[in-house]
This record gives structure tokens, C-alpha cells and sequence, in this order.
């Protein structure tokens, strides 16, 4: 069972992190290419398909913790340090994503549509410590400090 948890837990950290953190960091591109081109419809209908993919995924992504919490808890490795750290790191993910970028993707793609101007870089700036913080926990995942596998 527990190697079925890990398959599921790596498969929804792939399958629903990974397409966040590619939309997410297109956003600001594709922003400022909304702003260069505000009557190309092209621009805002990507613009829309990225803050979508953000969404959608990032509501699949909440299958991830859950497949952690039940592997780690199969595992007996719930107290272990670099399982809390990763823990706290994930909710700061989260937390950034869903109260900072997801609502910043939005006041964007309200500005775009009435060709109003909106700054990119603060959004750039928390799509990289979003993916910095996922590039963090997936290292602990990997490496597990005291583990006993010799990896």
C-alpha cells in the first residue's frame, strides 16, 4: 500500500504542480505582451487560458499533501525534520499561490481587458518563490536528510 500512496503522491506532484508553476511563469510574459498588443485578442485569450490552467490546477494540486500525508503516515515518518520542513514549505507554496498570485493573476487580466496598465514584475517576483519553494520541497523529497537508503 504504501508504494501505491508514493505513486499516487508523485504522480498529483507532477501531473497537477508541475503544469502551475509552467502557466504561472508564462503569466507575466504573456501580460506584457497583452500591453504591448492591447487589441490583439490572441494575447488576452492566453492570458485567460494561463490564469484557467493556474486554477484549475492548483485545486487539483491539493491531491499532493494528501498522498504526502498518507505516505508519510504509512511510512512512520511523520515526525522526521525534513518531512516538517517540506510541510511548511508546501503551505507557504500554497498560501502564495492562493492568496498572492491567484488574485494578482486576476487583477491582470482585469486590467488587460480594459487596457488599464498593471506591474509585472511583483508578479514575476512571487511566481519565482512560488517555484523556488516547490524546487525546495521537491529536493527534500528527494534527498531526505537521515535517510536510511543511502540517496
Amino acid at each position: 500500500m504504501t508504494k501505491l500512496l508514493l505513486c499516487l503522491h508523485v504522480l498529483a506532484a507532477v501531473l497537477a504542480v508541475g503544469p502551475v508553476t509552467v502557466a504561472a511563469s508564462m503569466f507575466p510574459q504573456a501580460l506584457r505582451r497583452t500591453h504591448s498588443a492591447p487589441d490583439d485578442p490572441e494575447a488576452l485569450a492566453t492570458l485567460r487560458t494561463l490564469h484557467r490552467i493556474c486554477r484549475v490546477y492548483a485545486g487539483i494540486g491539493m491531491a499532493v499533501p494528501l498522498f504526502g500525508f498518507a505516505t508519510a503516515s504509512s511510512l512512520g515518518v511523520l515526525g522526521s525534520g525534513w518531512l516538517i520542513t517540506s510541510i511548511v514549505l508546501t503551505a507557504a507554496a500554497a498560501a502564495v499561490l492562493g492568496l498572492l498570485i491567484l488574485p494578482a493573476q486576476d487583477n491582470a487580466l482585469t486590467a488587460a481587458q480594459v487596457a488599464g496598465p498593471y506591474p509585472t514584475a511583483q508578479l514575476a517576483m512571487l511566481t519565482g518563490v512560488f517555484n523556488l519553494l516547490w524546487a525546495t520541497v521537491t529536493v527534500l523529497m528527494i534527498v531526505r536528510p537521515g535517510s536510511t537508503t543511502g540517496a
